[in-house]
């Protein structure tokens, strides 16, 4: 058997797999060569970054199965591919805790404007550290602040026990709630809820089926005055524009954006906002959860050889 990792696999998951006389081909493809090349494989993992569509899969007749490392398969049409007989799956459990951290470690920053500082505080000078000390000085304490989490399955679980951890009182909304949760969270019928009642939020949901974004003008409009929003699920569930217009408007006090509409390039006036905290959409990329990643990819595709 011969799989592509296209966009890597950890050196523990290559050597699993090795180890069970699969072949590893880790060389990444480039997203248009892939109709040409990928009937070359049995099988291929991604990550966010390769899309496997309808016309990739129709190409690509010796293809037998699909992992994505991480949680969301937006990138695949997973239902297709399945009709035609192809495994697809991915690897749920494994980033929960480095993106629950993220979340956390961006809340942190925004809360106390450790991103502006850092950008601004780069030499020696008297006035500007004066300058600085006054207009970052006016931090809040996360401790009895309310999060929301929008999105309750195994990240938006974590997060909460976080969160719980260093004192916040939490509430969560899911189209689903779990039957198994035992933590301190508690649940809102409905996500207005979430909206109306949350100092903090944060979004761990797939993109929207209509492809139109979760939180838009309207939803901003229910927030609580000085709201902070998190995103590190996917790009295109904020609508961008509406989130600069309601951070200029100090509706929203601050955002941190994991994810954006136009990967690998998002908008400049997100990046270069005073307002926003951002990352270049790293919330599985801890040493811990690629090994844990890669680990579970491995165990997939061997159970898979295992059977054929």
């Amino acid at each position: 058997m011969k799989i592509l990792a296209n966009d890597g696999i950890d050196a523990v998951g290559k050597q699993m797999l090795e180890a069970a006389g699969i072949v590893v081909d880790t060389q990444k493809i480039a997203q248009e060569d892939l109709i040409n090349r990928l009937n070359e494989y049995d099988g291929i993992t991604v990550r966010s970054a390769t899309k496997v569509r309808k016309d990739l899969i129709d190409a690509c007749p010796n293809l037998k199965i699909i992992c994505r490392g991480g949680v969301g398969m937006d990138n695949i049409d997973v239902a297709y591919a399945r009709s035609k007989g192809i495994l697809v799956s991915n690897t749920p459990a494994s980033s929960s805790t480095a993106v629950a951290e993220l979340v956390m470690a961006h809340i942190f920053t925004c809360v106390r404007f450790l991103h502006r500082s850092n950008r601004l505080f780069l030499k020696s000078d008297a006035d500007l550290f004066n300058q600085l000390k006054k207009e970052y000085g006016n931090g809040v304490e996360l401790y009895e602040k309310t999060l929301g989490i929008v999105g309750f399955g195994r990240i938006g679980q974590e997060l909460a026990r976080i969160a719980t951890g260093v004192g916040m009182k939490v509430l969560a909304y899911d189209i689903v709630a779990p039957t198994n949760y035992e933590g301190a969270a508690e649940f809102c019928s409905d996500i207005n809820e979430i909206f109306s009642h949350s100092d903090f939020i944060s979004l761990h949901t797939p993109a929207q089926k209509d492809g139109l974004p979760l939180i838009g003008a309207e939803q901003f409009g229910r927030m609580k005055q000085g709201v902070g929003i998190v995103n590190t699920s996917r790009g295109g569930i904020i609508d961008e524009l509406a989130l600069l217009t309601n951070l200029d408007s100090n509706k929203v006090a601050f955002a941190a954006l994991d994810v954006f509409e136009n990967e690998p390039q998002p908008r400049e006036a997100l990046l270069n906002h005073p307002k926003i905290s951002v990352s270049p959409h790293i919330g599985a990329a801890t040493l811990e959860a690629q090994e844990r990643i890669g680990i579970e990819l491995a165990q997939i595709v061997i159970d898979f050889a295992a059977k054929k």
